[in-house]
C-alpha cells in the first residue's frame, strides 16, 4: 500500500453477521468507512460504521431495529510475531502479506448491542406482554413482579397518544390560580 490515506468502503448486511456466526444480529444495514493512512512503517486504520442493527427484544421476541453509530481506530505494524495484548496497537509478522479486518468490524458493531435489548416502554408486542403476566409465578414478597406487572398493565393501555391522559385533581386546582394572561404577571 503507497505512504499516505486510502479509503475503503463496505456496506454490511444479514450475510455478514450470519459468515460471523453471531446468533444476537439477525439482519443488518451498515455502511462502513475505513481509513488507512500508511506512515512508514505504522499503519493507522479508522473505522467510522453507522445504519442499522435487527436484535431480538427480550421481553417480547420481536424484531428490535437498533441504530448503529461508532467508531474504532487501532495502529497496526510489522513486527516479529502476532501480538494483539494493546487496544490502541496491533503487531503482525512480516511474512502477512495483507489484514483481516472482518473481524474488528464485527467486534466494533458487536460493542454496541446493549446488554438488555428491549423495546421502548409501550411498544412491545401487547399480546406477549399479556401472555407473559398470565403466566408470570408471583411471590407475594416479589416487589419487583409487583413492578413489572404495573409496566405491563401499563403498556396494555398505551394507545398511539390520541387519548388525553389523566391527570391529579390537586393539581388541577392549581390551574385555576395561574392568571388568563402571562402579562398579568
Amino acid at each position: 500500500m503507497p505512504q499516505g490515506a486510502q479509503e475503503f468502503e463496505f456496506h454490511l448486511g444479514k450475510q455478514f453477521f450470519k459468515d460471523m456466526e453471531n446468533p444476537d444480529i439477525h439482519d443488518a444495514d451498515l455502511d462502513v468507512r475505513l481509513t488507512v493512512d500508511h506512515k512508514g512503517d505504522l499503519y493507522q486504520m479508522n473505522f467510522a460504521i453507522t445504519g442499522t442493527m435487527t436484535l431480538i427484544c427480550d421481553r417480547c421476541l420481536d424484531d428490535l431495529i437498533m441504530p448503529v453509530d461508532t467508531t474504532y481506530s487501532i495502529a497496526v505494524k510489522y513486527g516479529e510475531d502476532y501480538n494483539d495484548d494493546s487496544d490502541d496497537l496491533l503487531i503482525i509478522p512480516q511474512s502477512d502479506a495483507d489484514i483481516n479486518v472482518a473481524y474488528m468490524i464485527h467486534d466494533t458493531v458487536a460493542l454496541t448491542i446493549p446488554i438488555k435489548h428491549v423495546h421502548p416502554l409501550g411498544k412491545c408486542n401487547r399480546q406477549m406482554s399479556a401472555m407473559l403476566k398470565k403466566h408470570r409465578a408471583h411471590r407475594p414478597d416479589d416487589e419487583d413482579a409487583e413492578l413489572e406487572d404495573s409496566l405491563i398493565d401499563e403498556m396494555e393501555t398505551m394507545d398511539s397518544g390520541d387519548q388525553p391522559q389523566a391527570t391529579d385533581p390537586r393539581w388541577d386546582a392549581l390551574k385555576n390560580i395561574a392568571p388568563a394572561d402571562p402579562s398579568d404577571n
